[in-house]
């Protein structure tokens, strides 16, 4: 009787732990990598790749599976371990990388119809002689919450879902990879695009404050400090930082009746009006004489293709979706924020804001199906996987704005990762930042670019070792083939000057 008892006991015991080594296994899945083999064609030479493509199962500090981590690894098969690797993401937040992948950096890009709208189905997809595959490894990262990447065990989305959550996830995921491919004593660059700038400026002072320094840090249509982007209650920097983007939009659409030698001379004209007359009338609010508004208004007028009588009505302050409305409105026509060189028909010729982005709604289909059709027919991704191209769509999806170091008197003072950076920069002055700016991009705006960089405190010196680059095209540049050439040229130069 007491061994059938104790051999019950052991049969529940054995059965119970079985059942909760099972449960921890389901709830801890390892990642699945897919691998093929890519190749591109750059300047005549033809480079084959080790391609892996999926998901790695990412650990915490001490150990502990919290994610599986999506990315894509192109890895030159002839190379040494020292060659120079690229870790490259998108926005949003919380965008997928295949805009970068799929546009510029890849071993395939998508022809698209700049600026226009590309016809639908079957899409061209050409050998991308533009990638920078023949100067680096590169490591395209979906960050948890888009692409493959999902929490696991007991981490939530809201683990990652926020400034600081997903520097340090995106830290973890660089630290273990260069880890696992040998990749440590190798010159390694950061690319980010929109506000994978943002993340890059904080993530650089991450990952070197975890002794992981980079060589260089790549920003694609930059923005360090959020408000620059909001056009908040009595707050005029908004304001100022995007109107030489008004400028530069009127000037492509002949709204402007002296165009000067050059955009760039023109330019130059708008921001020294920008910063000499137009902040200073902003400043004195209400104390601003009536011949000094008219005349203010004039020159905002003749400036932006903007009526007189329109910034007088709005109090010398545009928004930039009352821009995209107004500028074309008499032609029934809205211009684009991510790049205002695309025009598209304005839905509502009475709202005040514009109702759509024409270039988001013109290249938006055939990347996205055209990235799809490669990653599960050329990169061999399991189909019965679901790449997701944007964290917004998922049910609860919420960003966590707050960051440390934004806080004064336990309230936010501010949205930046400027000081990480400037921090970043001092403590490491051989570190380079690249920046790729887009005179037509009303997403992220050069201006507010410049305006960040000007007041990070920086000597002469050290600040040469930010080197600012601008292009005849929005914020994706690379749509604009010249533009995507100049942006092969300036990186590839880059990647030279800091990784020997």
């Amino acid at each position: 009787m007491k061994n059938q008892l104790l051999t019950t006991v052991l049969a529940l015991f054995t059965f119970v732990a079985f059942t909760q080594e099972k449960s921890e296994k389901k709830e801890t899945p390892d990642g699945e990598i897919f691998t093929s083999t890519q190749s591109v064609s750059i300047n005549g030479k033809t480079i084959t790749l080790a391609t892996e493509t999926g998901t790695v199962q990412l650990r915490d500090e001490n150990d502990k599976p919290i994610a599986l981590f999506g990315f894509t690894h192109y890895k030159k098969t002839s190379s040494g371990k020292n060659r120079p690797i690229v870790f490259a993401f998108n926005g949003g937040p919380l965008s997928a990388s295949f805009w970068l992948h799929f546009g510029v950096l890849g071993p395939k890009r998508i022809e698209i119809n700049d600026p226009d709208y590309t016809k639908p189905a079957p899409y061209k997809v050409v050998n991308n002689q533009f990638s920078i595959l023949d100067k680096a490894d590169l490591v395209m990262i979906d960050p948890v919450g888009v692409g493959f990447s999902k929490p696991i065990g007991d981490a939530k989305w809201e683990d990652f879902w926020g400034v600081d959550q997903d520097i340090r996830s995106i830290g973890l995921f660089i630290e273990q990879f260069i880890i696992k491919t040998g990749k440590m004593n190798a010159p390694k660059y950061l690319l980010g695009e929109s506000y994978g700038t943002f993340r890059n400026a904080g993530l650089v002072k991450h990952l070197q404050d975890k002794g992981i320094a980079m060589n260089g840090v790549i920003m694609v249509s930059a923005v360090f400090d959020l408000q620059h982007l909001l056009f908040g209650p009595g707050d005029d920097t908004a304001y100022l930082i995007h109107f030489p983007t008004y400028a530069a939009t009127a000037w492509y659409h002949n709204k402007v009746k002296n165009k000067g030698e050059s955009l760039e001379a023109f330019l130059n004209e708008v921001r020294t009006f920008t910063a000499n007359e137009y902040a200073p009338a902003l400043l004195k609010g209400d104390q601003i004489s009536a011949s000094e508004r008219n005349a203010v208004a004039q020159k905002l007028a003749d400036f932006s293709g903007l009526s007189q009588d329109f910034y007088l009505k709005a109090d010398l302050r545009v928004t930039n979706g009352e821009y995209f409305q107004e500028l074309l409105r008499d032609k029934g026509l809205t211009v684009g924020r991510l790049d205002s060189r695309f025009t598209g028909i304005n839905e509502d010729l009475l709202s005040q804001s514009s109702l759509t982005d024409p270039q988001s709604d013109a290249i938006s289909p055939p990347y996205i199906s055209a990235f799809k059709d490669y990653l599960y027919n050329d990169l061999k991704v399991r189909k019965d996987l679901s790449y997701t191209t944007t964290a917004s769509t998922r049910k609860g999806f919420k960003w966590d704005w707050n960051h440390s170091g934004n806080v004064i008197w336990n309230m936010q003072v501010a949205t930046t990762t400027l000081p990480d950076m400037t921090s970043a920069m001092k403590r490491n002055p051989d570190l380079k930042i690249l920046i790729l700016n887009g005179y037509y991009d009303l997403a992220t705006v050069f201006y507010g670019v410049e305006h960040s960089i000007n007041h990070m405190g920086l000597d002469a010196e050290l600040k040469k070792n930010i080197i600012m680059k601008y292009y005849e095209a929005g914020h994706m540049m690379y749509t604009h083939i010249p533009s995507m050439a100049k942006f092969k040229k300036d990186v590839d130069e880059f990647i030279d000057q800091t990784s020997n």
